[in-house]
């Protein structure tokens, strides 16, 4: 089951498409001249970090504008993702639920970012208030500090500016939807530089073709803005999300292994295991607050500050095929048992942000300097109750009623994690001459981790307490070389390198819920570094982007069981990703906008041990092929019709020995027309899977989670 080998003569011949064509262009080469920008950088990334153009900065990027999520009926961040080639989705587990993208082989679950901030929790993020989202390929610690194997996801608000405007949209759909959005801008409140905006969303849906999952949902965000158009700027930010959800745990893998793989049972994909009274119940609250001055002559200074406070409360159930099933018994001749899965935690994240950055030309080189330092903290104290006696079911005719599991449960694990942090970092970015930019970089960082737990038995009598406390302070380094043959593109080469804590998020440290395991204790970090070749073209007048790239990642000391110490784990793993990935974007002519991306990963698991991943197997939830491609055109000026298509190859859900599940690949193709009846008033009408296609949407080693059947939504919108 291993991958084919990815030929290198196929990967530079791919390339060459976009780094040599682009060359014949009769521009005269040349850099873009400095541009000090206060508001929002349509031809560049959000993140302050980041101070190139998007055709500048050496490292794949895909940018998914509000226009196109609105266009595509987009309400989570989920279905927002589906479009990025080299990313697919995991499902959640005890210790995490939430998003869980993996992004080119690797998960992004810490790697959240909202607003040039780590957006720390583990909940499901709605889509209401994103003006943009922003995915930032490979490793780079030296722009986000610790995580990032595969890169981050970087959601941009929608900030107070200084027209006053109104606008509202409800939603109905065939999988239960109901939706109400509101996003109203009030200019000047409290002054002439002042600005109040407020976006909220009211939301309820099931998931069509599946029975059981119910998704509810309120959330606000209120933004009051201070200096617009000022040299000093002030921004302060509230985000309050609750949830009260049934969640979803799919149905149960088929057990396989290498020579008989394992598949998702073939059940009607309706069927659900969980009971009436699961839940998971979540409480958000995020405050942020940021200033900005300008200096003049380029320079100038930031401050953010970021406190978040989140709970959730969560039981569900999981159903299990017993492992000795033989994969030829029918369906209607199993019986599963259910995995009932409880707990509540509460997670705190506190951010303090410094940075300076300023402008200094020394002959032919002008670096744009940027420097800063950033300290923060997070805790989390989560409880794990566990529960026994868990009625049984048909595997092809589950019940779904209400079960009272308290009088056979028992508290079985509390803990305590809390984590200090603080980052120290420099990059110069030099441009020499109309052809070349260089990006130097370098930062510091410190982690501390202080973690305590005590399991109980079933009488409620402590068989185990344990205590960990460890500090990791690591280097992280980037260095880039950029090459502009022309003034609408660039080829360039790219290293950067990160680092993954065991204490990062509950769920490295409590490495399994079911067994309450803490394998990765007092575990020094995974290491991953990268090299990128790519090149980037703005083609027919700037309307249309290409980007290329050829990349390789490696991770080393990997997390992988310690054959010395059952139940424990070492680093000892090592895998490696090459890939190669294009995109196309933008306006190829007037009302018409396109989207067409592809990735190849041939990821590989080099080391390992004994009960971990095979050697020369792919990663977990990683597609050797996946792909997307999306368009809209004005058929007329008030009509609009649209078409995303989204298509991966098969994935694994677990490689061992003991286990090897796939799941197959799909493709699923969505349907949108948008009839502007008057200039305020606006009709959207999606079908989503028009084909009804089956596909497998988020895995996990334990248990697959279908994708949505065919469904029809209709919004109405209103402007002012």
């Amino acid at each position: 089951m291993a991958p084919r080998p990815l030929k290198a003569q196929d990967m530079a011949a791919s390339l060459a498409l976009g780094l040599v064509a682009p060359v014949q262009a009769s521009e005269a080469p040349r850099v873009e001249p400095t541009i000090v920008v206060t508001g929002e950088r349509s031809n560049q990334v959000a993140l302050d970090r980041i101070s190139t153009s998007i055709v500048n900065t050496p490292q794949a990027i895909t940018v998914l504008s509000s226009d196109e999520l609105a266009k595509r009926g987009i309400a989570n961040l989920n279905d927002a993702l589906r479009n990025v080639a080299g990313l697919s989705l995991g499902a959640g587990e005890t210790s995490f639920q939430g998003n869980n993208a993996v992004l080119r082989g690797f998960t992004t679950r810490n790697d959240m970012f909202a607003d040039n901030a780590r957006d720390y929790g583990y909940y499901f993020r709605d889509t209401f208030d994103d003006e943009r989202i922003e995915v930032i390929k490979g490793p780079s610690s030296t722009l986000f500090g610790r995580g990032s194997s595969g890169g981050v996801i970087h959601r941009v608000g929608k900030m107070p500016h200084v027209d006053t405007a109104l606008a509202a949209e409800a939603r109905v759909g065939l999988d239960d939807t109901r939706r109400l959005s509101l996003d109203a801008n009030l200019a000047r409140p409290f002054g002439v530089t002042t600005a109040l905006r407020l976006n909220a969303v009211m939301h309820r849906s099931a998931v069509a073709a599946r029975d059981g999952g119910v998704a509810e949902r309120f959330a606000a965000v209120p933004r009051l803005a201070v200096g617009l158009g000022t040299p000093t700027r002030l921004t302060l930010a509230w985000l309050h999300q609750q949830e009260k959800n049934r969640p979803d745990y799919g149905i149960p893998w088929v057990a396989g292994t290498p020579a008989t793989p394992g598949f998702a049972a073939p059940v009607d994909r309706r069927n659900y295991y969980g009971f009436t009274n699961d839940r998971l119940d979540t409480v958000v609250n995020i405050l942020t607050g940021r200033i900005e001055h300008d200096l003049g002559a380029g320079s100038r200074l930031r401050g953010q500050l970021r406190y978040s406070d989140n709970s959730r409360d969560f039981r569900y159930s999981e159903a299990i095929i017993p492992a000795a099933t033989p994969q030829s018994r029918p369906v209607e001749a199993i019986t599963v048992s259910r995995n009932l899965f409880e707990g509540h935690s509460r997670d705190r994240f506190f951010q303090a942000q410094g940075e300076a950055e300023t402008i200094i030309v020394a002959g032919a080189a002008e670096h744009h300097l940027l420097a800063g330092v950033e300290a923060g903290s997070e805790a989390t104290d989560p409880v794990y109750v566990t529960n026994f006696n868990v009625p049984t079911t048909s595997l092809a005719a589950p019940d779904f009623r209400f079960f009272d599991s308290s009088p056979s449960s028992f508290v079985r694990l509390r803990a305590h994690a809390r984590s200090r942090f603080v980052g120290a970092f420099a990059l110069d970015t030099i441009a020499v001459g109309p052809y070349w930019i260089a990006i130097l970089g370098l930062r510091w960082d410190s982690f501390t981790t202080r973690y305590d737990s005590s399991r109980f038995t079933v009488a409620g009598v402590i068989d185990r307490d344990t205590s960990i406390a460890r500090t990791d302070r690591r280097l992280s380094s980037r260095a880039a070389l950029v090459y502009k043959p022309t003034a609408s593109g660039s080829i360039y080469l790219a290293y950067a390198n990160s680092f993954n804590p065991s204490g990062e998020g509950i769920e490295s440290l409590i490495s399994a819920g079911r067994s309450v395991a803490e394998a990765n204790r007092d575990l020094p970090p995974e290491t991953s570094a990268s090299l990128e070749l790519g090149g980037k073209w703005n083609l027919f007048e700037n309307r249309i982007l290409l980007a290329t790239s050829l990349f390789r990642i490696t991770k080393d000391n990997v997390r992988v069981p310690d054959p010395a110490a059952q139940g424990f784990n070492m680093l000892g793993g090592k895998q490696r990703v090459d890939g190669f990935e294009v995109e196309l974007t933008g306006q190829p002519l007037p009302g018409w906008s396109i989207r067409a991306s592809y990735a190849l990963l041939d990821s590989k698991t080099l080391l390992s041990t004994p009960g971990g991943p095979i050697v020369g197997a792919p990663l977990l939830i990683a597609p050797r092929h996946s792909g997307s491609f999306s368009t809209s055109y004005d058929v007329t000026p008030a009509f609009n019709l649209g078409l995303n298509i989204v298509g991966q190859s098969q994935r694994l859900g677990q490689n061992t020995a003991a286990s090897w599940l796939v799941a197959g690949g799909y493709v699923v193709t969505d349907l949108a027309a948008t009839w502007r009846a008057t200039p305020r008033l606006t009709l959207r009408v999606l079908v989503n899977n028009i084909t009804d296609r089956l596909y497998y949407d988020q895995l996990h080693p334990v248990h697959v989670i279908p994708g949505a059947g065919r469904t029809a939504l209709l919004s109405v919108g209103f402007a002012l």
